[in-house]
């Protein structure tokens, strides 16, 4: 626990991203959306194994505000209006270390969901159909 302390955390607005730095490593730099799509709350992982829910859309996703919680974690909101995932300092070493697997299971996991990074406006109206069988 003690080697996952950070010793000091950055939210970089501009750029969108949370720099974590570590007195026996250089900084490690996580983007919002990678957070987002990686929240550790249960409206993400579900409330058990095969329960995870994909987020799709998170692109743009921005990061308005960080907390600490106690010792252990931070809390962080989004400007999509998530704000229930508590990043412990275990669990965020462990998605710097992993930042690269992570990603491209993620983007794996989208494109067999034939989902988006991107999410469409919010005036859009979609209406989706189905080829008929053919005969």
């Amino acid at each position: 626990m003690a080697n996952d302390l950070p010793t000091d955390v950055k939210l970089h607005k501009k750029s969108g991203t949370l720099e974590l730095v570590y007195s026996d490593e250089l900084g490690n730099e996580l983007s919002a959306e990678f957070l987002r799509v990686h929240s550790p709350s249960a409206e993400v992982r579900g409330h058990g194994r095969g329960q995870e829910v994909l987020q799709i859309g998170k692109r743009r996703v921005k990061i308005l505000s960080l907390e600490t919680v106690g010792n252990y974690a931070i809390k962080l909101a989004f400007d999509d209006g998530h704000d229930s995932g508590i990043y412990s300092w275990t669990y965020l070493k462990e998605l710097c270390r992993g930042k690269e697997n992570l990603w491209q299971h993620y983007l794996k996991k989208l494109m067999k969901a034939g989902a988006s990074r991107d999410s469409l406006p919010a005036d859009t109206q979609v209406l989706s159909f189905k080829p008929s069988p053919s005969k």
